[in-house]
């Protein structure tokens, strides 16, 4: 049990403290008197006097309200770094909030299965604007015959082999590709995805399978807006 009282004499405290004697229970007091009862009867007590109350008849609870939750605070802190509490148990515990969705993770928002627009490396230029027209995010992946992620083609890339074709209609989804796309981790945060799409003026970005070149999702930039991630 954790108790606060500046005084260490609250009337309510003092009389918990036979029935907390009683269960076994371990007391930790924050007081600003720890020879008082209350700082007696503790296992632990944690002294956070102060030498007057902003209050200017010395009577209201003000600064030593402050002094308590700060106390706290480092206490909370400094159980954080015993118990190893990381950025996922934070996300795990406060899924909403703008604290949660800034610790949401590229997993958490990306296309999967179906979704994920894909086609061959001889898929011919047809096939691949209607791949990327009926997934709807201006982007396919190129695989080869295990399914391993070549590299992707893009509405710009679809205009700039365009413009270079003699012929068009020969044209195959290998001839188009960007070989080298930007690639991000399952397990990354949303909110580096969003970075790595601002600072290389793209909109999405491809996951592929841990230890495989297999597309395992991907994730647009309309994806982490609407997330609130932003």
């Amino acid at each position: 049990m954790l108790a606060l009282s500046h005084s260490g004499e609250t009337e309510e405290l003092v009389r918990l403290l036979e029935s907390i004697r009683r269960i076994g229970a371990r007391l930790i007091a924050i007081t600003g008197d720890p020879g008082s009862t209350l700082g007696r009867a503790a296992d632990v007590a944690l002294d956070c006097g102060i030498a007057e109350e902003a209050c200017p008849m010395n009577l209201v609870p003000t600064a030593s309200t402050t002094a308590a939750l700060a106390l706290g605070d480092a206490l909370a802190v400094a159980l954080f770094q015993r118990n190893g509490f990381s950025e996922a148990d934070f996300a795990a515990l406060h899924p909403a909030g703008s604290l949660g969705r800034r610790l949401l993770k590229v997993g958490d928002l990306m296309h999967r299965g179906a979704e994920i627009p894909l086609v061959a490396a001889s898929a011919t230029l047809a096939e691949a604007v209607l791949e990327m027209t009926e997934k709807r995010l201006g982007i396919t992946g190129v695989v080869d015959a295990n399914g391993e992620l070549l590299g992707v083609v893009t509405d710009g890339d679809l205009r700039r082999g365009l413009g270079r074709a003699r012929d068009v209609h020969s044209l195959a989804a290998a001839d188009l590709m960007t070989t080298e796309p930007k690639l991000i981790e399952a397990d990354a945060l949303a909110a580096r995805a969003l970075a790595m799409m601002e600072r290389h003026s793209i909109t999405v970005l491809f996951i592929i399978a841990p230890e495989t070149r297999q597309p395992a999702g991907v994730i647009h930039l309309h994806d982490i807006l609407k997330a609130g991630v932003a």
